[in-house]
């Protein structure tokens, strides 16, 4: 292996390893901050435990440790992928997030997708195009970004389940219950990846390749959907990757809004019980995914823009 990519790929993994770091520990003290004692979120607020009961109970699960020792522990026990156990639940914190898990990421990846494709029609259709459509898309596509996404999902409810009955309120477990939150997920990133996929697309469109690829007698729509767009996408590209990875935080809303079982209903309720063990988890987890996200944006890099590939074109890329 070259020497090159080694120091790449060890650069890669530390900058992996400490943003997962930076994320459980920033979690970990903002949580052992929060006034109230953890006790009360294992027997309940309303139960009657003795002084003796309460010291038996925090020696058990280490809160009788000072706070640097607890913090210690918390990451050894992440570093062997050990999440600890949920006070409220009594259930190991990896075996919650799985059970949750294949919702959430079945309604990130389809509003991924649904984003991604919105926004490549809309680019295509409103670019180098009159100015009144891109004046059109461009109003719509902040309204969209201004807008909450719980008042987003109210909307869509309120209009296609409610008003028109074409789909369900709640989740069924099918595929037509996935639609609203998808959607609820996917505009917002959708109208901004538009914006940045527009203003690069039409910068690309000006450059001298699109004038050769045109003297050439190439279609307009293939100037624009194999030269021009793949040039606008690496901006758009490294956003997607960055909102892949914060979808969870959109989750929790939207799957409160349209009662959908996942990570964001569990987060939601571990945050309001202090099951700091679930957050705990739930922050690691996520910023784990930020991290492979990332890494499979760098790859798709070299996909989309050839010049990554050869070893002069990554500075000029």
């Amino acid at each position: 292996m070259p020497p090159l990519l080694v120091r790449r790929l060890a650069a890669r993994l530390a900058a992996a390893v400490l943003v997962v770091w930076g994320a459980a520990s920033c979690a970990f003290l903002v949580l052992h901050l929060v006034p109230g004692d953890p006790v009360n979120a294992i027997v309940g607020t309303g139960a009657l435990v003795g002084p003796e009961q309460r010291a038996a109970i925090r020696h058990q699960y280490g809160l009788d440790q000072p706070l640097f020792t607890q913090y210690l522990d918390y990451l050894g026990h992440l570093a062997t992928g050990r999440l600890g156990t949920s006070y409220q639940l009594q259930q190991p914190v990896t075996s919650v997030l799985a059970g949750q898990l294949r919702p959430t990421a079945e309604l990130a990846l389809s509003a991924t997708v649904v984003a991604v494709l919105m926004s490549l029609i809309v680019t295509v259709l409103t670019s180098g195009r009159a100015r009144w459509p891109r004046r059109i898309a461009a109003v719509v596509e902040l309204v969209i970004i201004s807008t909450p996404s719980f008042w987003l999902g109210i909307m869509l409810l309120t209009l296609f389940s409610f008003r028109l009955g074409w789909l369900p309120v709640s989740d069924t477990g099918d595929l037509r219950s996935l639609v609203l939150p998808s959607l609820t997920l996917a505009l917002p990133i959708a109208a901004v990846l538009t914006q940045v996929m527009r203003e690069g697309l039409l910068g690309a469109l000006e450059q001298p390749f699109v004038l050769s690829a045109r003297a050439r007698g190439t279609a307009e729509h293939s100037v624009r959907a194999r030269h021009a767009l793949r040039h606008a996408a690496l901006p758009a590209l490294t956003l997607a990757g960055w909102f892949t990875g914060t979808l969870l935080g959109g989750a929790v809303v939207v799957e409160n809004v349209f009662a959908r079982a996942g990570l964001g209903r569990i987060t939601l309720q571990a945050v309001r019980d202090r099951d700091l063990p679930v957050v705990q988890g739930v922050v690691a987890t996520s910023a784990v995914v930020f991290v492979a996200v990332g890494a499979l944006v760098e790859l798709l890099y070299v996909v989309i823009d050839p010049r990554l590939r050869e070893g002069t074109g990554v500075r000029a890329a």
